[in-house]
């Protein structure tokens, strides 16, 4: 067995028009419809596949719960300007910028909530500095 990547995930939510209207507006994702009405957030070449609470898909989780999760987004937009962004439509930045380690290289992270309190990281991948010191 190999797992090459990740396809879709699914995050269980307490109200899918406050997710979207987050997810969309604040991160930037796009808005997809499929199936019999079921939604999903696309960002590059994963989804997220929305439940909403109470009226989940089987098979699901077995104690599906909004605000259990906890993720990283990657992004190429410098995070001063995530920041800042973040700042003009009034969503607190939990901490950060801080230096993680991701899962390809070392990453710089915001962390922030989203409406059902998963915790939330934007980072951008960090490249080794060619000019540093390598004694």
């Amino acid at each position: 067995m190999h797992i090459d990547s990740l396809d879709h995930l699914v995050l269980t939510v307490a109200s899918i028009p406050a997710t979207v209207r987050f997810y969309s507006e604040v991160l930037g994702m796009q808005v997809e419809t499929f199936g019999q009405g079921r939604t999903a957030l696309r960002f590059g070449d994963q989804k997220i596949n929305l439940h909403e609470s109470g009226r989940e898909f089987e098979p699901r989780a077995d104690c599906p719960t909004p605000g259990s999760g906890d993720l990283c987004f990657l992004t190429s937009v410098p995070l001063a300007e995530v920041q800042a962004h973040l700042e003009a439509l009034a969503i607190p930045v939990l901490e950060g910028p801080v230096q993680r380690t991701g899962a390809r290289a070392p990453i710089l992270s915001l962390y922030l909530r989203d409406p059902d309190g998963n915790l939330i990281e934007v980072s951008n991948v960090l490249t080794p500095d060619p000019t540093a010191d390598r004694r």
